[in-house]
């Protein structure tokens, strides 16, 4: 799990940075100019059968990663935190993007949907992580998002 991050105290890509310490590597993460990831679209559904009675919403977000730099991108994984409005915290942290390690060259994009449930309202917030075509550590910033609740 990832122990630091923005609901932590500490940024995601600080957090990047300390883990590739850990693992031994002495190169660090950088952002890389025109390389984008931003949420396209956040739909809310509430209740069903399939959404357990104390976490009955369901957050289904749209995003997309835009390769805008000279380089060609290969993304590895993701660092998420959502803080819930009730103080609790989750960390996301895991290898790939909903199952794959997307490349792109300048110019391309990945676009994907996943989804988050909860019983109240949430902020996520995180980054995407890879290496490019030389090898170099990168990632890119997720803006944070609020998951709100609408009322009835």
């Amino acid at each position: 799990m990832l122990e630091g991050c923005p609901a932590t105290g500490t940024s995601p890509v600080a957090a990047l940075q300390r883990n590739i310490r850990i693992l031994g590597m002495a190169q660090v993460s950088v952002e890389v100019p025109g390389l984008t990831a931003q949420l396209d679209r956040l739909v809310h559904h509430h209740g069903g059968n399939c959404l357990p009675a104390g976490t009955p919403h369901a957050f289904v977000y749209f995003i997309t990663i835009k390769n805008g730099s000279d380089r060609t991108i290969t993304f590895l994984g993701r660092k998420w935190t959502i803080l819930q409005a009730d103080g609790s915290h989750l960390v996301i942290e895991g290898e790939k993007i909903v199952g794959e390690t997307p490349r792109l060259a300048p110019g391309e994009h990945f676009s994907y949907n996943s989804y988050h449930v909860t019983g109240c309202r949430a902020r996520a917030q995180g980054c995407f992580h890879g290496v490019d075509e030389f090898g170099g550590h990168v990632h890119v910033m997720l803006a944070p998002f609020d998951m709100v609740i609408p009322e009835d």
